[in-house]
């Protein structure tokens, strides 16, 4: 048979097709505004530079976004959600090509390309969906993994696409079955529909069954598109966009700096206070789970879940829409203001006092650390900032900085933290080490190795590198041998090093991660003038956490 001609009548059976077009309307209304209320709440946030490098990000978007590398780590997951996102893929594919072909009059639904794509290939991913549901469905109903989110919304969502999946099928089995489609076996599912039916159904009821259905998918998929962005599916936009903006310069590199001199407060306690970046990091969130999952403050049975604080942020996000939006532009009309002031002139109708200007507005401040309706303050000081939580997330979202950036505030803002914590950073501070109560000095696993020290030397150039040994390597016990063993390998390959033995001090890198970012500061310059001091170019070090800071 020549398939040249092979195609097939889009609206077959169908009148009145104005309604169609008349309910998307009104569809896309309400989704556009659903992405525009989001949009909206992000840009409330502060700036930050995330749009650099886009070959570096595109890239990412490719891998994880499209490629799913992240999110097929877990195989049985990753498989469903591949199945279901290609197999969406491909059906919004096939929905453009149906648009083209019909309202354009570009008549490109035909021939092999009908055949091969829009009849076998769609069908196959067609069915890769509902069985993707339903791999879905017994995960999340008869499995039911501790990560996972159970809602209602998640399962009206399963359910949703399922039924539309299913509904489609019927009704190009019975088109297949009540037009005699030639062409119809290059649908198998729809195909075996159109057999089965023939052998339960008239022909006259197939066809009342397929206008019925017809207008009942139709308006189904509408509203599903309509709700879609007020639902966590809106991560079909928002997971692309959060990955695209992710932090490129490391873990490490994701602790935001303070400068000291013009910064007003300290840390974070407001939603108003995290940047445009936390705000969609809240809405890319797919409840997934992993980040908890992977969590050693949480496996071991503690109350952090870096996934019920993202959570609990979104909800109170949205809760204080309008909260949020009121202090973004209070703080852009105080930033107006000040400007205007500094131009010499105050603005009209101002009240002046003996300085001039307008008084600024009051910015109005949703906390997020409370016990009763967002974070804990008790989950916050559980978390070891070991990033395992962004390692494993597939939207790359930033849980740790947002909880440094949270005791940030409990530190240099309110004075609070552990008493555990407390010895911790007095010895910091009078001793630049973390180890109170420790017998031992900077230089006492040197003993009978003839290490040089850098203030020892006549000419500090004569060292080629710097070993920093770190607190941990100096100072604790059980890691002095390998220290130790470094040291003596260095000597045997013939490396000119030295080490800065009392001169060294902490990094600073405890102090940061508890949240106390201005010992860090004083920490780190104490340690650059020294390091500048002595001209050292190379530094080595075994150290994970001085790694992390000098990097």
């Amino acid at each position: 048979m020549n398939t040249a001609g092979a195609t097939r009548e889009v609206f077959w059976n169908i009148t009145h097709i104005w309604v169609m077009y008349a309910l998307l309307v009104p569809t896309t209304l309400i989704a556009g505004y659903g992405l525009y209320r989001k949009i909206r709440l992000w840009r409330a946030g502060k700036p930050l530079a995330r749009f650099d490098r886009v070959g570096e990000r595109v890239g990412l978007v490719v891998k994880h976004a499209l490629a799913q590398r992240r999110t097929a780590r877990q195989t049985y997951a990753g498989a469903f959600h591949l199945m279901l996102y290609t197999g969406f893929v491909i059906l919004t594919i096939a929905t453009i090509v149906v648009m083209v072909h019909e309202d354009f009059k570009l008549r490109i639904m035909q021939g092999a390309f009908y055949l091969y794509f829009q009849s076998f290939v769609v069908d196959i991913f067609g069915a890769m969906v509902l069985i993707a549901i339903g791999l879905a469905g017994w995960r999340r109903w008869v499995k039911r993994p501790r990560p996972l989110v159970y809602t209602e919304e998640a399962t009206l969502i399963l359910v949703a696409i399922f039924i539309i999946g299913l509904t489609g099928f019927l009704i190009e089995g019975w088109r297949i079955a009540v037009t005699d489609d030639p062409w119809g076996h290059w649908s198998p599912v729809g195909f075996l529909i159109a057999k089965g039916s023939k052998a339960l159904l008239s022909v006259e009821a197939m066809q009342t069954a397929h206008l019925g259905l017809w207008w009942f998918h139709l308006v189904l998929v509408f509203a599903f598109l309509a709700w879609a962005p007020y639902t966590k599916m809106a991560h079909v936009v928002t997971a692309p966009l959060n990955i695209y903006t992710a932090n490129l310069d490391g873990y490490g590199a994701s602790l935001k700096r303070i400068d000291f001199d013009t910064a007003t407060s300290f840390g974070v306690n407001a939603l108003s206070d995290l940047t445009w970046k936390d705000l969609l990091d809240l809405d890319a969130c797919t409840e997934c789970g992993r980040c908890t999952a992977v969590c050693p403050a949480n496996t071991v049975g503690k109350e952090l879940s870096p996934r019920d604080i993202i959570l609990d942020l979104r909800n109170l996000m949205h809760k204080s829409e309008n909260a949020l939006l009121a202090a973004a532009a209070a703080t852009a009309a105080a930033a107006a203001a000040q400007s205007g002031n500094g131009q010499g002139a105050a603005p009209a109708g101002s009240a002046g006092g003996p300085g001039g200007g307008a008084t600024p507005p009051e910015i109005p401040k949703v906390s997020i650390i409370d016990e009763g309706s967002a974070v804990s303050a008790t989950a916050l000081w559980q978390c070891t900032t070991c990033a395992a939580c962004m390692e494993a997330c597939p939207v790359y979202i930033e849980q740790m900085p947002k909880i440094v950036d949270a005791r940030r505030w409990l530190v240099m803002e309110q004075a609070e933290f552990p008493e555990n914590l407390m010895a911790v950073v007095n010895s910091l501070e009078q001793r630049s080490h973390p180890f109170p109560g420790t017998s031992y000095n900077r230089v006492s696993w040197t003993e009978g190795l003839g290490v040089k020290v850098m203030g020892e030397l006549a000419d500090p150039a004569e060292a080629e590198v710097l070993l920093w040994v770190g607190c941990g390597g100096a100072l604790v016990e059980r890691n002095q041998k390998s220290t130790r063993a470094l040291a003596q390998l260095l000597t045997e390959g013939g490396v000119k090093f030295a080490i800065l033995g009392r001169e060294e001090g902490c990094t600073g890198d405890p102090a940061r991660r508890i949240g106390n970012e201005f010992l860090f500061e004083m920490l780190a310059k104490t340690n650059v003038e020294t390091l500048n001091g002595y001209g050292v170019k190379k530094i080595v070090t075994s150290c994970p956490h001085c790694f992390n800071t000098f990097s």
